[in-house]
């Protein structure tokens, strides 16, 4: 299967740009006070190379937006289209209720009914807004990615779903993630991907999805970190590491691993490493 290159993350990108993503609306309250710096963005990573561009509706919510939220997503999938051009697919971002490294906060367990009801009227408004995909990611509790998978899967679009082990990932362990995307899968995932983790540990969760992804049928990707904590926003850039960063997404690739993008910390750079990387294993070992 041909490799498919996501982009890289809006929010810390927002953020090393100057652009404030106050807490709790983050990425979302760029689509208020700064639209022309997501678009500068979405373009940037199609200049360096990225098919598959997620609009940045990771917290277009009405709990962060309030009545607005609906076509605050709506424009967020419109700045990604026209910034990326004819041929690029937007992906609707879906992400779990509460905080992406808070499994225990997630509402899933105590209220199912009610939080799959929330992530279909997200998936609703983005399928209406003329998204190619829904991103189902970087959920770090099971059961709550896979209510967000099911409501993606009913718009009729194709769904993905990305859980996360977390920042120094603690919170799943390969084999957790390997057992939710089995569970994706049977609910009708047509990709199943691991993200928003370190470096360090990326390979021994491609390789843990591999397995799960084989049996499944449905292709895998990877899209991990390349910065360091922080408090205040949640994530902030280490100096570039841009070659580091492509040499191990070059071993999911080994693995089998066949999407491959950014996550916090990353950027265009990235981005078109990852595209260099590709380039050369189209084209085959030199002769």
């Amino acid at each position: 299967m041909k490799a498919i290159l996501l982009d890289g993350p809006l929010g810390t990108e927002l953020a090393g740009r100057g652009v404030p993503t106050p807490l709790p609306r983050w990425s979302a309250d760029a689509l208020l006070n700064a639209p022309d710096a997501v678009r500068a963005i979405h373009a940037d990573y199609a200049a360096a190379g990225a098919q598959v561009h997620t609009a940045n509706t990771f917290r277009t919510r009405a709990a962060t937006l309030g009545e607005a939220w609906s076509e605050l997503a709506a424009l967020a999938v419109r700045l990604a289209r026209e910034a990326c051009g004819p041929g690029a697919r937007v992906a609707g971002s879906i992400a779990p209720l509460e905080d992406c490294y808070r499994p225990d906060a997630s509402p899933a367990d105590r209220e199912p009914s009610a939080t799959r009801a929330e992530h279909a009227r997200l998936s609703g408004v983005l399928a209406a807004a003329g998204c190619d995909l829904l991103l189902c990611e970087s959920f770090p509790h099971v059961g709550e990615g896979w209510l967000a998978l099911e409501a993606a899967v009913e718009t009729g679009l194709e769904s993905w779903c990305s859980f996360t082990p977390g920042w120094d990932a603690s919170l799943l362990t390969p084999a957790a993630v390997a057992d939710g995307a089995r569970g994706a899968i049977e609910r009708g995932a047509a990709a199943v991907l691991v993200n928003c983790l370190p470096i360090p540990r990326a390979l021994d969760y491609a390789r843990a999805l591999a397995e799960a992804a084989s049996a499944g049928g449905v292709p895998f990707g990877c899209y991990a970190n390349a910065g360091v904590p922080d408090e205040r926003v949640g994530w902030a850039s280490s100096p570039p590491a841009v070659e580091r960063y492509a040499a191990a997404a070059g071993t999911w690739l080994e693995e089998g691993a066949s999407i491959v993008g950014g996550c916090c910390g990353t950027g265009p750079a990235h981005v078109a490493a990852l595209a260099g990387i590709l380039g050369r294993r189209e084209e085959g070992p030199a002769t």
